[in-house]
């Protein structure tokens, strides 16, 4: 998706056309409540400017939003009384780049992300090809 495509549900909160349980907003970001919460207190943090993939956007931005996404975890690792803030920025649910922050409990424990087997030959050779791309 691009800057001239119809706008994405997170652009459409920022327009105010689509309410939030607003957290925090300043001229770069919107911080709200996830409607689909992993946890009670599931937030969202995303830049206003539309960019779909974290990888397009500016160096400052990112910067500025991991700056912001730290002070929002200790903000709620503090209000939430939770044992710790799991991050995480997946971006493909909408095409809007933006990082989750899920408060966490040890005696809920913790369901990771499914995995492969390792398999040496496909870690070869994707290990050649990010190496020749550095």
């Amino acid at each position: 998706m691009t800057k001239k495509q119809e706008p994405c549900i997170f652009c459409k909160i920022i327009k105010k056309e689509i309410p939030c349980h607003k957290i925090f907003e300043n001229k770069n970001f919107l911080v709200f409540l996830d409607i689909k919460p992993v946890n009670h207190g599931h937030i969202l943090i995303i830049p206003k400017e539309h960019i779909v993939w974290m990888q397009e956007a500016e160096d400052k931005m990112i910067a500025e939003i991991f700056k912001l996404t730290k002070k929002m975890m200790l903000i709620m690792k503090k209000a939430l009384k939770c044992d710790y803030i799991q991050e995480s920025v997946v971006g493909n649910e909408v095409p809007h780049f933006h990082i989750h922050l899920i408060p966490r409990y040890f005696k809920n424990g913790f369901n990771p992300l499914p995995r492969k087997e390792f398999n040496l030959e496909e870690a070869e050779k994707a290990l050649k090809k990010i190496i020749k791309a550095i």
